[in-house]
């Protein structure tokens, strides 16, 4: 069983895969805002623009980030 989880936003659905995740913590340390473990959720889809969100999680080395835009442009759905 995959352990993905998707997180809604108005412009973009962010989708974690915590098996695949390494902890690297590109994406905790490149947006704080977004990607916040002290929160639940821990990710904030609506916490900034779709496309800063997009370039973030482009930067995941695992892959566990992947997005899907809303607002018509590019989506990603890194294979692993």
């Amino acid at each position: 069983m995959t352990k993905q989880k998707l997180y809604y936003g108005k412009d973009i659905e962010v989708m974690f895969n915590s098996e695949v995740c390494t902890h690297s913590g590109y994406c905790v340390k490149g947006l704080p805002g977004v990607f916040d473990l002290s929160q639940r959720p821990w990710i904030n889809p609506d916490a900034d623009t779709a496309e800063t969100i997009a370039r973030q999680i482009d930067t995941c080395p695992s892959g566990a980030l992947t997005y899907r835009r809303l607002d018509g442009e590019y989506s990603t759905q890194k294979e692993g």
